[in-house]
């Protein structure tokens, strides 16, 4: 996880996650990530609640809910990890319109060194 925690970290000082916020969480929760230099797998998929865990971890900015069509006040606001969780549910990150974002954002990862898996399903 320790690879993970890096690129966690990496994408959120960077801010290619701003405008992409739904892609990011499809691709991180449905999809496996693997490093192309040295093909180490990243990630493999996390569940809802460890996103929720990492979110919570790193301080993300809850702003970013507001990408999802959400209002930060409207999320528990002193358990960041219900918040993060509650904001996942809304994201939809199974539906059609995620599963698009989440290729925008793979895209993304691609240009990091990264090459990410196909979407659940497809």
């Amino acid at each position: 996880m320790d690879a993970l925690s890096t690129l966690l970290e990496q994408l959120k000082k960077s801010g290619q996650v701003e405008g992409a916020f739904r892609g990011f969480l499809h691709v991180l929760i449905g999809r496996t990530i693997t490093r192309v230099k040295d093909k180490t797998v990243i990630s493999k998929g996390i569940a809802w609640r460890e996103m929720a865990g990492w979110l919570k971890k790193l301080r993300w900015d809850p702003e970013a809910v507001r990408e999802l069509g959400l209002d930060p006040d409207d999320l528990p606001p002193r358990d960041r990890q219900r918040y993060w969780y509650g904001a996942i549910l809304h994201a939809k990150v199974d539906s059609p319109a995620a599963a698009a974002a989440g290729d925008k954002f793979a895209a993304v990862l691609r240009g990091l060194g990264f090459e990410v898996g196909p979407a659940p399903g497809s």
